[in-house]
Order: structure tokens, then sequence, then C-alpha cells
């Protein structure tokens, strides 16, 4: 009768499979995409900071010299001619123009755009044949709250129902179907290692790379929206609220990373063709919206989201007839949702301990 591995050599067994898996998750080639995922917002945010940032110091250059009272701005109607606009506001810190042909029989006009700043915003003035016509604005610096709105939005529409889910499906079914498919699975059951040390090795790979992927990025979101913003401003954000939104925000990512990944893997280690399971659960997520609310608790993101520390506004593009669909979201208390995906990633992983039991390979039926 075989003895009984000790917890010691249990323990240096799950060391090496997760030391093997880390090693092939981080510098495969199928974790570029992943890779891609996850710093795509990075890079939106890191765009729009610099972009920010530097028509912020644009126009403050501008106003040294060509600086206009906002409110005599607004007190310009349509209508007014360009002489009269040049009386309240003085001359434009650009202006250009160009010629046009109109009407029948066709006639030369000319329209003026004129550009005033108050040193924040950017105004421009449109004129055909010396009448205004219009006006327009741009270089609305966004306040720090309507930013993190923006976040929230982001994080919940793209990072948690797209990045994420995709990043640990393309992780965690590749942890076994990937092996099965390369024919390499062999070689771990070949080995003096039970099977549910196997599955914890592969699952804690898994879940280290995704956990540190997808928080990393979280956390780099913060940075690059924040850095649009002057030393003061984010100082007192920081000290108010900021660091437990940026730690509340990791740690939802990670628990995300969690219940996805033992999910996936176990998709991995039953199905033949774990995308199935995948794009079943994908629709399963996206309507949460528009499901009653007690089944709302039968998705994961439906948690995910009570825990997130910024509620985003509502989506103003919903079709009204679609609005009416649209059950109450309520929302669980934080220790409950890290209670209830706690609770599923472990189950699902004792689950896929136990099945892998009965796992046999036969490379002759893939």
């Amino acid at each position: 009768m075989m003895e009984k591995p000790a917890i010691s050599e249990l323990w240096s067994q799950l060391i090496a499979v997760v030391r093997i898996e880390l090693t092939k998750t981080f510098f495969a080639r199928r974790s570029i995409w992943i890779y891609l995922l996850a710093l795509l917002p990075v890079s939106l945010f890191y765009i729009n900071s610099i972009y920010a940032k530097r028509e912020h110091e644009r126009l403050a250059r501008i106003a040294v010299d060509h600086s206009v009272g906002r409110d005599a701005i607004r007190s310009i109607r349509r209508g007014s001619t360009l002489q009269q606009v040049v009386q309240t506001v003085g001359e434009p810190y650009r202006k250009n123009s160009r010629e046009f042909w109109m009407g029948r029989p066709p006639q030369r006009h000319e329209r003026v755009t004129y550009y005033y700043t108050d040193g924040e915003v950017d105004f421009t003035f449109f004129f055909n044949d010396g009448v205004l016509q219009g006006t327009g604005r741009s270089g609305v610096r966004q306040s720090l709250p309507q930013f993190l709105l923006v976040f929230a939005s982001v994080y919940q529409l793209y990072f948690i129902r797209l990045a994420i889910f995709f990043g640990c499906a393309g992780i965690f079914t590749n942890l076994f179907r990937g092996e099965m498919l390369d024919k390499s699975l062999h070689f771990y059951l070949l080995a003096p290692i039970p099977r549910p040390v196997l599955v914890a090795g592969k699952y804690l790979a898994g879940l280290f790379a995704t956990a540190i992927i997808f928080s990393a990025s979280t956390a780099l979101q913060f940075y690059a929206l924040l850095r649009g913003f002057d030393s003061v401003t984010v100082h007192e954000y920081l000290q108010r609220d900021g660091w437990h939104h940026i730690a509340a925000y990791m740690g939802i990512s990670m628990l995300a990373c969690a219940a996805y990944g033992s999910i996936f893997l176990a998709a991995g280690l039953i199905a033949k063709n774990p995308a199935v399971i995948a794009a079943l659960l994908l629709l399963w997520e996206s309507v949460n919206a528009f499901i009653p609310g007690s089944l709302k608790m039968a998705s994961v993101v439906f948690y995910l989201q009570s825990l997130c520390p910024i509620e985003p506004p509502p989506d103003v593009n919903i079709p009204p007839a679609l609005l009416a669909l649209v059950a109450p979201a309520g929302r669980v208390g934080t220790f409950t949702g890290i209670a209830v995906m706690a609770a599923l990633s472990v189950l699902v992983l004792a689950a896929s301990g136990f099945l892998s039991r009965r796992l046999e390979i036969n490379y002759s039926a893939d």
C-alpha cells in the first residue's frame, strides 16, 4: 500500500508546479495580447493626460497677451457684427478666413473665424459676411471628480467585462487544454504528483500572473489619470479618498482574476472546446443589467460592481425602450462580495481537483 506523501513533500511539489507554470505564463507568445488588453486603458488615459496638460499650458501662454474675460465672451449674441465683437472683446489671438460661393446665381461670400481664450477655454466665433453665425468652445478642462467617473465607467464596462474576462480566459483555459493540444500534459500526469496538487499549482500560477498584470494595470491607469492634474489637487485627493480607491480597485481586479480564473480553469479541464463555455459566460455577464435583481446575484460581475467604490453615471445613450428594461442594480456589502467571490473560487477549484482524479489523456481523440 502506497504511503501518503508528507505535507512538506506536497508543498514542494506545489511550489515546483507554480514555478514552472509562471515561467510559461509570463513568457508565452499567447500572453502578448493579454498584456495589450491590460495596457490599452493605460495608454488611453496617458495620452489624454498629456493632451489635456499641453492644451491647458498652451491656452495659459496665449492668455498672457490675449486674455479675455469669460463674462465678456458670454455677452456676445448671435447676429452681432464683426466690429461689435471686436469692440467688446478685442482682437482675437488667431483668425482665418476663406471664400465660398452660394445661391442662384452663385454669389461670393466670406467666412471668418476668430479665436479667443480666457486661459482655460478656447472660444471660436464663426462669421459669414461679417455677421456672427455661431460659436464653439474647446479645451474645457474636466475636473478630477469628472475624470474619476470616466475611470469608473471604463473600469466596469471595459476592464472587468472584457480585459480581465478575456485575459483570464486566455491564461486559465490553456493551463490544461493548451497542454493537451501541445501534447505535453502527460509529463505532469506521469510524475508522482497528486492531481489536486497539480490543479492547485496551475491555478495559483495563473492567479499570480493575472493578478500582477491586471492590478498593475489598474494602478498605472490611476497614475496616468492623475498626472494630468497639479500636485496640490492630486495630494488632496490621495489624502482624502485616493489611496482607498486605488487599493479597492486593485483588490477588485485580483478578485475578478480569482473568480474568472477558477471557472476557466475548470472549463479547460473538462471541455474539449472551452470557447463555448466562455461565450455563454460572456453572454450571461453582458445581459446582467437587463435581468431581474434576484438573478443578478448568479453572475460574477454583479459582485465585482458592488465592490467598486465609485458608481459610474447611467448610460444616456441607451434607447428608452431598453432603459425601461434595466432592473435596478442593488449592491451587496463589501464583506459579502469578497466572501462570495472567495467561496466561488474555492468551490470551483475543489471541484476541478476532484474531476482531475479521473482525467485521462488520449491525444488521438483531440
